[in-house]
């Protein structure tokens, strides 16, 4: 199975933005871990981050069209992006939304989602253990449910 692992702004930044947030995993390592995970559980996962919107839009557009699974961090497109909530209500296959931090325990603007209504799920708040915990929710999915 294809999976996507899609992130949104700053997340590129990580292990020295906001390491109290976001913790000390740079992007690189997170990167890799979503890569090692997938191959163990065998998935082919392919891992992108972008800090251009319409660039995530077409990521999105083409896991549409090849019915991918996709795990997306959109990161600040999360509260107010209604073209990026639109991109991830055309995929066909299930969409895990997920949160390094708990975005219900931080600002007000943070705590809704725009792409959680259209998410199979969402994971906020246990760090980059959350992408691990999406692709092993992706693995164990019957493949009439990828699709």
């Amino acid at each position: 199975m294809r999976v996507y692992v899609l992130n949104g702004p700053n997340l590129g930044r990580l292990g020295s933005r906001q390491v109290d947030v976001y913790g000390v995993t740079s992007y690189a390592d997170l990167a890799d871990m979503c890569a090692d995970v997938g191959a163990e559980l065998g998935l082919d996962v392919v891992v992108r981050q972008t800090d251009a919107e319409h660039e995530l839009i077409g990521w999105l557009h083409a896991a549409a069209d090849e019915g991918a699974a996709v795990v997306l961090n959109p990161a600040a497109w999360s509260h107010y992006s209604i073209a990026v909530r639109d991109a991830c209500a055309m995929l066909r296959g299930p969409l895990v939304e997920v949160h390094i931090s708990n975005i219900h325990a931080r600002e007000e603007f943070r705590h809704h989602s725009v792409v959680s209504a259209v998410a199979t799920g969402v994971i906020c708040g246990l760090g980059v253990d959350g992408y691990r915990l999406a692709l092993h929710h992706l693995a164990a999915r019957p493949a009439s449910q990828v699709s």
